[in-house]
């Protein structure tokens, strides 16, 4: 998915007069950041999930993989979080403070990654 189409799927999200967007649109739209994120920080110390469409594990602080059971770093989002978060139309800090983001675990605070560089 292009970036461009990205974008879409997160003006769709915000958009009042648009009560459901594009279900598939809006999945792409997810698995696309996860697989961006996935290549930028590979690795096994977060989990990122973004239910329903997909879950990530990111090498975030310590190095090494996480082999057995659920990470002990998990950050929790719905899609619209994730990608208002992607493209720099949300911060972390508010998303957090307005509990838009569980996020559990010394390595969970993912601020930094905040917009993603690829969308700039």
């Amino acid at each position: 998915m292009q970036i461009g189409r990205m974008r879409d799927a997160v003006r769709a999200l915000r958009d009042p007069q648009l009560a459901d967007p594009p279900s598939a649109e809006v999945a792409a739209a997810v698995r696309t950041v996860c697989a961006l994120l996935a290549q930028q920080f590979p690795g096994g110390t977060v989990e990122l999930r973004v239910p329903p469409y997909a879950a990530v594990q990111l090498g975030i602080g310590e190095r090494g993989r996480h082999t057995r059971g659920t990470p002990p770093n998990v950050v929790q989002t719905d899609p619209a979080t994730l990608l208002e978060l992607a493209d720099g139309t949300l911060d972390w800090a508010e998303a957090r403070e307005a509990h838009r983001v569980q996020a559990s675990g010394i390595y969970a605070e993912l601020a930094a990654l905040w917009p993603l560089d690829h969308l700039r």
